[in-house]
């Protein structure tokens, strides 16, 4: 298969996917849903939609019960805006690279402060030293 007309297929079920759980949806389960991004198999035959939840783990829970439930729609809206001789079968999949990436920003910041600490408690200690050398040198 063409890996380009593969991107393609994958970069529109993402735009069409998006701008129908922002337009047209009307489901309150789903929260501050983002689409991330979409793959498809080399057949053509499965696509998986990844997604991302503002929210807590009950938030994200509802959100995916959302998507299950409106995943009929969206498959026939999908098939119907983007046009294939067969259109592949959707999945959706909860996308936690986001959540990653921020746990792992706590964590260099974390690191961050804590060698700023260390820094300053050794230059105040070497400043300490250098004040009771000084004075030890005077007598």
């Amino acid at each position: 298969m063409n890996p380009y007309r593969k991107e393609m297929v994958c970069k529109e079920i993402k735009k069409v996917t998006a701008d129908l759980l922002q337009k047209e949806l009307r489901d309150p389960r789903l929260g501050f849903v983002s689409v991330t991004k979409a793959e498809v198999s080399s057949d053509l035959k499965y696509a998986k939609i990844f997604f991302s939840v503002m929210g807590n783990e009950s938030q994200q829970k509802k959100t995916m019960a959302g998507l299950r439930h409106a995943k009929g729609f969206i498959q026939k809206e999908l098939s119907r805006t983007i046009r294939m001789r067969s259109f592949p079968e959707i999945r959706f999949e909860l996308d936690d690279s986001i959540e990653k990436a921020f746990k792992m920003t706590q964590l260099l910041d974390e690191l961050a402060s804590e060698r700023n600490a260390r820094e300053a408690a050794e230059e105040e200690a070497t400043v300490v030293d250098e004040d009771s050398s000084s004075t030890d040198e005077k007598e």
